[in-house]
């Protein structure tokens, strides 16, 4: 009989529906703060999850001001539609320019991401020779948890002026907590270029001052509706690890590997399976992560695998469908859902209590 896989992921209830913190709300009141010295604004999202990394509140908090929408993480989504796929992230935008990033470490990853990370400088540069200042050009990047922010700023400044790591940057979410007020010059000033030949003088002409990015701590939403969403959310790193049991977490991701293709795990599984205690067992065996007795330690084996895939070694895909009038239907549903701070507050006590008192009836 061959193997079907699960084509729904069964409802939870109990999920958790907020990663809302304190430093995130603080953040986002800094960045209003900030944005009438701000020039133009970078806005990452992660390319696997193209609609779901968006955060309306970006929308609304940074509304009127220029911005570039920047995914992040390119290299991971692979499949043969990725083209197809950009072409139409692009088109949800314009004429907001867009751009995709790689963050790959392979030799080819390497080389896109620094062709990728150099067409962003130029537009950068571009951007700063049509508004000269002498004071430089200041660029605030903003965007959900651990979508690649700090990341991006290294990259653009190891690239655009050839120095060294500046931000901290981890697996987990939660690394920047404060936003940059002065910011991390990116792209030299025109006196930097003072003793640089004729062909790079002329490149960097009008930059005025320079460009100096301001990196910001990721803000998440503070209320998601969709439980599946908050399970695409932490798959992909937007989530601490601990918000949602690891297990849950894998059994999500052993879903959307069946809906790609079973071989994606073929290595570790004797055969296709939808039961993700199964596969964790197959997989604690032959990577040796057995506690005492040989018991299968199934939050740690879960927590190998997520991070197998969040490194590209289980598969590369989007988790979010891709099509032109997907990013109008998410607006539209939107549209009355999302909660104030409070009410979003509000909202997760209840399903705390809603959670609790139904373990209380077990």
């Amino acid at each position: 009989m061959s193997f079907i896989p699960r084509h729904a992921f069964p409802p939870i209830p109990s999920l958790p529906r907020s990663y809302f913190l304190g430093h995130h709300k603080s953040g986002l009141q800094k960045m209003k703060s900030l944005l009438s010295s701000i020039d133009l604004v970078i806005e990452c999202r992660d390319y696997r999850v193209p609609l779901t990394s968006r955060n309306p509140l970006f929308e609304d908090a940074l509304e009127g001001k220029e911005r570039i929408v920047v995914y992040t993480k390119r290299d991971l989504g692979g499949g043969s539609r990725d083209n197809k796929n950009e072409q139409v992230i692009a088109k949800w935008h314009y004429p907001t320019a867009t751009m995709f990033v790689r963050n790959g470490k392979e030799a080819e990853g390497e080389i896109n991401g620094k062709k990728s990370v150099y067409k962003l400088l130029d537009i950068l540069r571009e951007h700063a020779q049509k508004r000269w200042k002498l004071v430089g050009h200041r660029v605030m990047v903003v965007g959900m948890p651990n979508v690649g922010k700090s990341t991006l700023l290294n990259a653009l400044r190891a690239q655009g002026i050839g120095k060294g790591k500046v931000a901290a940057t981890g697996a987990q979410p939660g690394v920047t907590r404060k936003v940059s007020s002065s910011g991390v010059k990116i792209i030299p000033s025109e006196d930097d270029m003072v003793s640089a030949d004729a062909g790079t003088k002329n490149k960097h002409q009008g930059v005025g001052g320079g460009v100096y990015l301001l990196d910001t701590p990721g803000v998440f939403i503070p209320y998601v509706p969709d439980a599946e969403a908050m399970m695409k959310l932490a798959l992909c790193g937007s989530v601490k690890d601990t918000i949602i049991p690891p297990v849950m977490l894998a059994d999500y991701l052993l879903y959307h590997l069946n809906l790609q293709s079973p071989k994606l795990y073929a290595e570790y599984a004797t055969a296709p399976t939808n039961d993700i205690i199964e596969l964790l067992s197959e997989i604690a065996r032959k990577t040796g992560r057995l506690g005492k007795g040989g018991a299968v330690d199934t939050e740690a084996t879960s927590l190998w695998m997520i991070q197998k895939w969040r490194n590209g070694f289980l598969g590369r895909f989007l988790l979010d469908e891709i099509d032109e009038g997907r990013l109008d239907k998410a607006k539209i549903a939107e549209e009355g859902v999302a909660p104030s701070f409070n009410q979003a507050k509000k909202m997760e006590r209840e399903r705390r209590r809603e959670r609790n008192k139904a373990r209380g009836e077990k």
